[in-house]
């Protein structure tokens, strides 16, 4: 929906002194009320189109006979839901789609950063998603993405969104802010093109978001000195005190992937700090999660669960957010003038969602949406976006040594862990038989290959990855954070070009393959990014994928997540893109032999 500061003020006056009687009235109800931290019984709010006229102990002077009354005795009336940190990308689905998942689960707003469809697609796949917000009962404040190309120079990007594409789209009136700029690297050297991204975020009184992983204090301090105002990187509670204590709004993050938030958590629970600058987000939840354990309302519990406050959760995941992104006279609180975005809990602590108002209708009840959602179009050239220069061979995959000794050589490998972004630079000694060096069942050790697929160079950068788990097969994903190459994983270098090149063929997706099989496959011929069907059946479909990798030998929660940012060059400590490995701790490529 478009997202106005502007409304019928005389409107809302009058309905508050009852000279025009109220669409909709909630009648005693437990509100949580954000603003001071405290829950006030049976009370009354008044709604008029989609704005909040009253709220108090009695609005019966509101109600006329067409007002709906909906009896709030035994709930709690909480403010929409805000997700201060997403990528609607990561669930695979399209705006429309994610808006039907979580619109049931009381997200009535969301802030994301379009990074994955801007760095293949650029300014107008940004456009795109603009435009198909528009007509969703789901409010969405878009941030511009601050990294496309997320480097300059480590990897083959599908787009380039510069400065001047930055301020183009900060005019926008539906752009709230700039997107976590991962590229702290050139921020703290003095990049021209990063700082004039900032600069023209500032300009127009928009939110410059972070993403500063691994920084040390003083480097962190820098980064903030730039105008960075939020961070959603810190995976332990020393590193959310730094960054609160250095002005940044901190996100805790809880996903399908990422668990940061039981670590990070401990900021608030073990000290008396304030909690208002904290703020709850997803960053990334996959379909099958969002249709079976809900989105911000799964966090939520889990905070509280971990020993927070219910209502200082709440606040969170709403006033938080709101004033953090300077939109609280709109949204983030349950008050006369602000949208009536209001959830229905029948548990405060379960944070169990049982009506889902947005911009005053009534959209879910029980977990159900009671409204259609219009299907979007997009252009036919978005499914093209998987272009190879050739067919993938099996000979693609070899990786040759040069430094063989007695049989063996030593390798540069990226060790994976469950649940963590950062992974881990350990050397590992692999076999090496006529001239190959060879993956290692018993080490965990498996093949890893990014293919460019935007401008057909032919590029394949090679290496080796511990810790998923894989004994058989191959999986390979369009999805590759950020510059989105496809990423192949496996045993078997046949099966590695077959999964490869059943993905050109269809534009993008997901596959596990054995014995040159399918076992399981998510298509997402949008970019290669995304699936234009109900999130119903790509959640079928994604689940079937968790099965297949786990028939391949991977046991791990969320693999094909944590495989998608081993090609992102701008997270410790060892990635992979087209161009060979990245130390990114040194900034440098690395030969794979030791």
């Amino acid at each position: 929906m478009s997202i106005s500061r502007i409304y019928d003020t005389k409107t809302l006056v009058y309905v508050a002194l009852g000279k025009i009687k109220a669409d909709l009235v909630v009648k005693n109800i437990d509100l949580v009320n954000v603003y001071t931290g405290e829950i006030i019984e049976k009370t009354d709010i008044a709604v008029k189109n989609d704005r909040i006229a009253y709220v108090g102990s009695d609005a019966d002077h509101t109600i006329g006979l067409e007002t709906k009354i909906i009896d709030g005795e035994g709930l709690y009336a909480v403010p929409g839901f805000l997700d201060g940190h997403m990528h609607i990308e990561s669930s695979m689905i399209t705006p429309t789609q994610f808006a039907r998942a979580v619109l049931p689960w009381g997200t009535t707003g969301i802030f994301p950063d379009p990074h994955e469809i801007g760095n293949v697609l650029g300014v107008e796949g940004i456009k795109i998603f603009i435009e198909e917000s528009k007509n969703l009962p789901l409010k969405i404040f878009w941030t511009v993405p601050s990294c496309v190309p997320t480097t300059n120079d480590f990897e083959t990007a599908g787009a380039v969104i510069d400065s001047k594409d930055v301020e183009d789209l900060m005019m926008m009136p539906e752009v709230y802010g700039l997107g976590e700029m991962m590229n702290y690297y050139g921020l703290l050297s003095g990049d021209e093109e990063v700082h004039k991204k900032i600069q023209a975020t500032l300009k127009y009184g928009k939110i410059v978001t972070g993403h500063a992983a691994g920084l040390g204090y003083k480097e962190l301090a820098a980064y903030a000195a730039a105008g960075v105002h939020t961070c959603h990187e810190a995976t332990t509670k020393y590193e959310a005190l730094n960054r609160a204590r250095l002005g940044i709004c901190t996100k805790l993050r809880y996903g399908s992937a990422w668990h940061d938030l039981p670590e990070v958590v401990r900021a608030l629970t073990e000290t008396k700090i304030d909690s208002r600058r904290f703020m709850i987000i997803t960053d990334d939840v996959h379909p099958e999660d969002l249709l079976a354990k809900g989105h911000l309302n799964h966090a939520v519990k889990k905070a509280i669960e971990e020993g927070v406050d219910p209502v200082k959760a709440i606040q969170m995941v709403t006033i938080n957010v709101a004033e953090c992104f300077k939109v609280s006279d709109m949204v983030g609180g349950i008050a006369p003038g602000r949208y009536a975005d209001i959830v229905l809990l029948r548990s405060l602590t379960k944070v169990d969602p049982y009506i889902v108002i947005a911009s005053g209708r009534v959209v879910a009840k029980e977990k159900k949406l009671l409204i259609d959602l219009p299907r979007y179009n997009y252009p036919e050239h978005f499914r093209k976006t998987v272009r190879l220069k050739r067919p993938l061979t099996s000979d693609d995959f070899i990786i040759r040594s040069r430094k063989v000794f007695n049989g063996f050589t030593r390798v540069h490998v990226m060790q994976i862990f469950e649940g963590s972004v950062p992974n881990k630079h350990v050397v590992e000694e692999l076999k090496v038989e006529n001239g190959e060096i060879m993956p290692s069942i018993e080490k965990d050790v498996i093949r890893i290959a990014v293919v460019e697929r935007h401008k057909a160079t032919g590029n394949i950068g090679l290496g080796f990855v511990k810790g998923f788990g894989i004994r058989e097969g191959a999986v390979a994903s369009t999805v590759a954070h950020d510059s989105h190459n496809m990423i192949i994983m496996g045993i078997d270098r046949d099966d590695m070009a077959f999964a490869g090149n059943v993905l050109a063929e269809i534009g993008g997706g997901m596959i596990a393959v054995k014995d040159k099989k399918i076992l399981a496959l998510v298509e997402l011929p949008i970019a290669g990014l995304l699936s234009d069907e109900p999130v119903e059946v790509v959640a079928r479909k994604v689940e079937d994928l968790k099965k297949a990798w786990r028939t391949l030998g991977s046991s791990i929660e969320s693999p094909f997540m944590t495989m998608s940012i081993l090609a992102l060059t701008v997270l410790p400590e060892l990635r992979i893109s087209d161009k060979g490995l990245v130390d990114t701790l040194k900034g440098r490529f690395i030969d794979l032999e030791d």
